[in-house]
């Protein structure tokens, strides 16, 4: 038998790793991890640039200073697998007042996601920045590391389930412990990539950068797997505790 106490940790910890699980998977797949707003464009001057920007980043190679470049212009948004901007729906957006826009993405390939970054941006001869190139690839491989591990303890639980056993409950804890420092460390990783990449670039006047709502998602998501191992950790503990007070009072 379990004990009600634990029977309710295990439920709050499943319910708390569920909805992490949820945050971090929708984080993942969605762009608004770090969002730029940029001044509109009224006249004729900019367009044909601004229009070559474009085309590059929807059609062109990929080049870490044409696409930052874009996503400066153009209200880009930018998350761990995709690059979007918001352009005009229509050709002569310049002379209309109320303009309405729409988002254009563009995913990140998984080579893309390993190709070195550069001292400076776009220039292959200015060394390789060991810094921001791992930064990027942590921030690409961590969150598949924790939905792994997430995955790991999830299948360790229902085989603990059908065999009824409160043992590998410890295991369980510590793997949704690591997935939230993996989680953690995602964050940490993109905002420091950010502020480097911002380090190197010019930024055109008038253009602010903002955090998005992914990433909060994601940073949300941490302490939730992190209160979930807690609780799994305490009900293996107490649980262990109990156990061995039986043992010893039966022996005796």
């Amino acid at each position: 038998m379990v004990d009600n106490r634990y029977a309710t940790a295990l439920v709050i910890a499943c319910v708390l790793s569920l909805l992490a699980t949820v945050y971090l998977s929708v984080a993942i797949g969605t762009q608004h991890w770090y969002q730029y707003s940029s001044p509109t464009v009224r006249g004729e001057a900019n367009l044909s640039e601004l229009r070559s920007l474009y085309e590059e980043f929807m059609e062109g190679e990929f080049d870490e200073k044409t696409y930052s470049d874009t996503l400066f212009r153009l209200n880009g948004t930018t998350g761990l697998w995709w690059r979007c901007v918001f352009v005009p729906t229509t050709p002569l957006w310049y002379k209309e007042p109320d303009l309405k826009m729409e988002l254009h993405c563009r995913s990140f390939t998984v080579p893309e996601q390993f190709t070195p970054k550069y001292k400076e941006p776009g220039n292959h001869n200015s060394g390789e920045d060991m810094i921001r190139t791992y930064l990027w690839r942590c921030q690409f491989l961590l969150p598949l590391g924790s939905l792994g591990l997430v995955v790991l303890a999830g299948l360790t639980g229902v085989l603990a389930c059908l065999c009824r056993s409160l043992a590998p409950t410890l295991g369980i804890g510590i793997l949704h412990l690591l997935a939230g420092l993996c989680t953690l460390a995602t964050v940490c990783c993109y905002l420091a990539g950010m502020d480097l990449l911002h380090r190197v670039s010019v930024l055109p006047d008038k253009v602010d950068g903002s955090l998005g709502w992914s990433l909060y998602l994601a940073l949300v998501s941490s302490p939730l797997h992190m209160m979930a191992a807690a609780l799994l950790l305490w009900a293996a503990r107490s649980h262990s505790q109990n156990y061995y007070r039986m043992t010893a009072y039966r022996v005796a």
